[in-house]
């Protein structure tokens, strides 16, 4: 069952009511042991109504801090929203099973099924209508009353919520840690993680489609993660296969099946490529870049620089001469991993 507490000091009480609610016994206590009630029904219910005021006062600043949440992410041009549930389509689920009911980390809570238009990416209220009944499961929680478990879908390490989102608003809102949920397990070739923004669960969603339609986590198990920071350029990967694979018919004069050209493609080109990219450091020249963007970007320099010198450089020359041609000062540098962590941006790691 669920239980939400509270962080902050419990709501004063009425000096007549002090010493029936605080003595020592506890009232409710004596009332377990023995049977006699401690507290009179007008007293319970102005009790009630303590914990009524409190619990609207908390909700509307539950609201008021959606609201400067919401300006702050407007300035910075950043998403404030929860994640919809139906981005996990593009992810390809592969199957599902019962999770059963056990505790979850709040933090890890990322969107909805069908609220995600309610609620900010903090959880906190976004919209009038929900806050009736933000206040009573707020009340219920100060009264120590016990709730039913949520009901959620785990993708990865994430979740989305199916049933409970003003319970999860609620426990957030009071610092509360983990909350009892149901859980719905869907297994995905590319998990999304808690910081992902909907515009990279679809690029995720491409990567996955990559994956199915080049098999290349079978043909090269633990290859690199290969990963762009904008979308659409997973076709051109496929592209540089197909033409691998043209190439290697002509130079083996014989039909190179699709796995053989996957292989090929990965191991000569991209590994090759992402290998120069690490050892020269040249991604931490280009913030808010992955190894992916680079090697595009390199293998159209590298032919760039084929049609003007009459010959092939080869992947390091290419990088290297990309990287001095291409990356801004040390100031423009350091400005734009300023603005991008601004933005909430994660820098990746430079290898």
């Amino acid at each position: 069952m669920v239980v939400l507490y509270s962080r902050v000091a419990q709501p004063s009480i009425p000096s007549s009511l002090h010493h029936a609610v605080f003595t020592s016994p506890s009232p409710y206590i004596t009332q377990s042991l023995q049977g006699t009630p401690k507290l009179t029904s007008r007293e319970e219910g102005a009790v009630s109504q303590v914990y009524q005021r409190r619990a609207r006062r908390d909700a509307e600043k539950a609201r008021s801090k959606a609201f400067w949440h919401n300006v702050t992410h407007s300035l910075r041009g950043t998403p404030n929203e929860l994640l919809p549930f139906s981005a996990v389509r593009d992810l390809h689920p592969a199957s599902e099973r019962y999770g059963g009911v056990r505790p979850i980390p709040i933090q890890q809570i990322v969107g909805s099924v069908d609220r995600y238009r309610d609620f900010d990416h903090y959880f906190l209220p976004r919209v009038n209508h929900t806050m009736e009944r933000w206040a009573g499961i707020r009340q219920a929680g100060l009264e120590g009353k016990e709730l039913p478990p949520i009901s959620v879908y785990k993708v990865g390490e994430v979740y989305f919520v199916k049933d409970g989102h003003h319970r999860v608003s609620v426990a957030r809102n009071a610092g509360q840690r983990f909350i009892d949920a149901e859980i719905i397990e869907l297994s995905v070739t590319v998990p999304p993680d808690s910081a992902d923004t909907l515009k990279e669960i679809i690029i995720k969603g491409e990567y996955a489609d990559f994956l199915e339609k080049t098999q290349l986590n079978e043909v090269r198990p633990n290859h690199y993660e290969i990963l762009f920071t904008v979308t659409g350029r997973y076709d051109v990967l496929r592209d540089h296969i197909h033409t691998r694979q043209y190439y290697l018919g002509l130079k083996y004069q014989r039909e190179v099946p699709w796995e053989e050209a996957v292989g090929s493609w990965y191991d000569r080109l991209y590994k090759r490529v992402v290998d120069e990219i690490r050892e020269h450091r040249v991604l931490r020249r280009f913030p808010g870049r992955n190894e992916a963007d680079l090697y595009l970007w390199i293998m159209d320099h590298r032919y760039y620089l084929k049609e003007r010198y009459g010959r092939d450089v080869g992947s390091e020359e290419a990088a290297t001469d990309f990287a001095e041609r291409h990356a801004g000062t040390g100031a423009q540098r350091a400005w734009q991993r300023a603005l991008f962590r601004w933005r909430g941006g994660r820098l990746p790691n430079t290898k």
